[in-house]
C-alpha cells in the first residue's frame, strides 16, 4: 500500500503537467539563419513643421499666430535586413513618401491664409535594430539611426493670399522606434512606431509676406509602419 501511495505521489505532478502543456508550432525557425532578408512595408506618416519665430514677427508680421498642425500621409517602401548578431541587424527602409504640409497664419478679426506644401519625398533611413529573446512566435525590437531625404515634385498652393513660403528641398533627419515582430508560416509580419525629428533648417529667407515672422522649420514626423517580411 505505501509502494502504490508513493507510485501515485510522483506520477499526479508529471500528469497534470502533461495535461496543461500547449504544443506551440515555431514557425520560420530558421529565419535568423540567413545574413539578408528582404521585405516590403506600408506606412501612414502624420507629419508637421516645427515653427521658430523671427524677431520680425513681433514687430512687422501682421499675423498673430503662426504654426503647422498635423498632416496625415502616405508611405511605401522596401526593407533590407542585414543580420549581424543575435541581438543586432542593420536595417536600410527606403521608402516614397507623399506628404502635404501646411503652415496656417492667424490674423486678428478671424482672417487666417494657409499655405500648403504637396510634394514627394525619397527617404533613405539607415538604423540600428536591437532584438530582444524570440518567445515562440513573437518579439520586440528597438531602432534607431539617421535618415537622408530629398524633395521632387513640388506643389504648392496659397489659399487666401498671393505669397509663397520658401523651404528646401532636402533634409536629413534623427529616427528611432519600437516594434513588434510575429511570424507566421511563411512570413514575418511586424508593426512598428518610428519618430523622425528633422535637423536643417528648411526655411529659405525670401521677400515674401509669407516668411516675415518665420526663422526657422523643420520636420517632425510619426509614422505607423506595417512590414512585411
Amino acid at each position: 500500500m505505501a509502494v502504490l501511495f508513493a507510485l501515485l505521489f510522483f506520477t499526479l505532478p508529471s500528469n497534470v503537467q502533461a495535461q496543461g502543456y500547449k504544443y506551440v508550432r515555431k514557425h520560420l525557425e530558421r529565419y535568423d539563419d540567413k545574413e539578408i532578408h528582404y521585405g516590403f512595408f506600408f506606412a501612414m506618416p502624420v507629419t508637421r513643421f516645427s515653427v521658430g519665430y523671427s524677431p520680425s514677427f513681433l514687430t512687422a508680421d501682421s499675423a498673430y499666430r503662426i504654426y503647422s498642425p498635423n498632416k496625415a500621409s502616405f508611405r511605401v517602401g522596401f526593407v533590407v535586413n542585414a543580420f549581424l548578431n543575435d541581438r543586432f541587424d542593420l536595417r536600410l527602409t527606403p521608402s516614397v513618401s507623399l506628404f502635404s504640409r501646411e503652415v496656417h497664419y492667424d490674423y486678428p478679426g478671424g482672417a487666417q491664409k494657409i499655405e500648403t506644401r504637396e510634394s514627394t519625398w525619397v527617404d533613405l533611413p539607415l538604423l540600428l535594430k536591437y532584438k530582444s529573446e524570440r518567445r515562440n512566435n513573437s518579439r520586440m525590437y528597438l531602432l534607431a539611426g539617421g535618415s537622408f531625404s530629398i524633395e521632387t515634385n513640388v506643389r504648392r498652393k496659397e489659399l487666401q493670399g498671393a505669397s509663397r513660403l520658401s523651404t528646401g528641398n532636402m533634409d536629413l533627419a534623427v529616427e528611432y522606434g519600437v516594434g513588434f515582430e510575429q511570424f507566421f508560416e511563411f512570413f514575418k509580419f511586424a508593426p512598428e512606431l518610428r519618430f523622425s525629428h528633422g535637423l536643417l533648417n528648411l526655411y529659405r529667407p525670401s521677400a515674401n509676406a509669407a516668411g516675415i515672422g518665420i526663422n526657422r522649420l523643420t520636420t517632425h514626423t510619426v509614422t505607423l509602419y506595417l512590414n512585411f517580411e
